[in-house]
């Protein structure tokens, strides 16, 4: 019987490590996806709506346009992805879709 409850505790003891650790997990990565959505309120980046002509002009040039994904079938659009220090700008077809902050250096993103 001391076997038994020797191992039962160890179970236990890992079962409480577990779930006490993917509860944190979560908790920390909300707050850090918070703050993102903060600080995207507050920086000057590209709109939804804006062609590539407007982004270039307004906000000039990117550090890097990535290579263009998607566009395999009709129903699929192009997304292709500019670069600037800050941001990343993703455009379908000629339009802004979205733009996102980049992780903080040293951050990893958040998935």
């Amino acid at each position: 019987m001391m076997c038994a409850s020797k191992y039962l505790s160890q179970a236990i003891l890992l079962f409480g490590t577990l779930v006490f650790g993917m509860a944190t997990i979560p908790s920390v990565q909300a707050d850090t996806l918070q703050q993102l959505v903060h600080m995207e309120a507050h920086v000057l980046m590209p709109k939804r709506g804006m062609t590539m002509a407007q982004v270039a002009k307004r906000f000039g040039q990117p550090e890097v346009k990535l290579p263009a994904a998607g566009g395999q079938k009709k129903v699929w659009p192009v997304i292709h992805r500019w670069v600037y220090p800050h941001y990343v700008v993703y455009f379908e077809r000629n339009l802004v879709l979205h733009s996102v902050l980049k992780a903080p250096a040293g951050e990893k993103p958040v998935h």
